[in-house]
Order: structure tokens, then sequence, then C-alpha cells
């Protein structure tokens, strides 16, 4: 059974930083066609944040190019986010996914992590 856990969230000044992480269980992360941040703030849809394909190619929203940075780490099988320079816009529930390509479709979510930036 695949598992993702997102930990690291919190309440922080604007212009600070997080990190967030996601640690999988059930499967490596290097299996998984692409996986990925999303975020949702209140009365707003999910939003894409960031992937990174299993070949290492990243895809950032224009909102959070050159402030955030996706990393992994394969012997901790989990995924991390780095946030620096925080915006007040950028509190929601930030979601770690994984998910299979068009040949192989799946798709798993975490429980999400509430990061909160006050202004």
């Amino acid at each position: 059974q695949v598992q993702l856990e997102e930990s690291g969230g919190g309440l922080v000044q604007a212009g600070g930083s997080l990190r967030l992480s996601c640690t999988v269980s059930g499967r490596t992360i290097l299996s998984f066609y692409v996986m990925g941040w999303y975020r949702q703030a209140p009365g707003k849809q999910r939003e894409l944040v960031v992937t990174i394909t299993s070949g290492g190619t990243t895809n950032y929203a224009d909102f959070v190019k050159g402030r955030f940075t996706i990393s992994r780490d394969n012997t901790k099988n989990t995924v991390y986010l780095q946030m620096n320079s925080l915006k007040p816009e950028d509190t929601a529930v930030y979601y770690c996914n994984a998910r299979g390509g068009p040949s192989n479709p799946y798709d798993y979510w975490g429980q999400g992590t509430q990061v909160t930036v006050s202004s």
C-alpha cells in the first residue's frame, strides 16, 4: 500500500522560510512517473506548485519561480519543498502527489500540511 505523508508546515512570517517533506512508503519515489506539490487555499481550487519527473525534470508554477525549490532524497524516499521569501498569499494546505504516466495511470495524495504566512 502506497502512502504519502507530508510534514513541515506551520506558521511563519512573511519573508520567512519553511521546508516541507513528503515521505513515501510502499514504493520508491523514483518508480513514480512524476511527483509534485500542490496547494489549496480556502475557497480556491487546488493548484499546481511544482512537479518533478523520475528523470529529474522540474516544472514550477510562475508564482513560485525563484522562491521555491523541489528536491528529493532517494535514500530517505522523501521529496522536499523548500519555500523561501514566503508571502501571505502562499497560505494554503500543501499536498504531495505521485502519479503514473498515460499508459499506467494512478494517483496518490497525501493528507496535506497547513502553511500559514502572516503579514
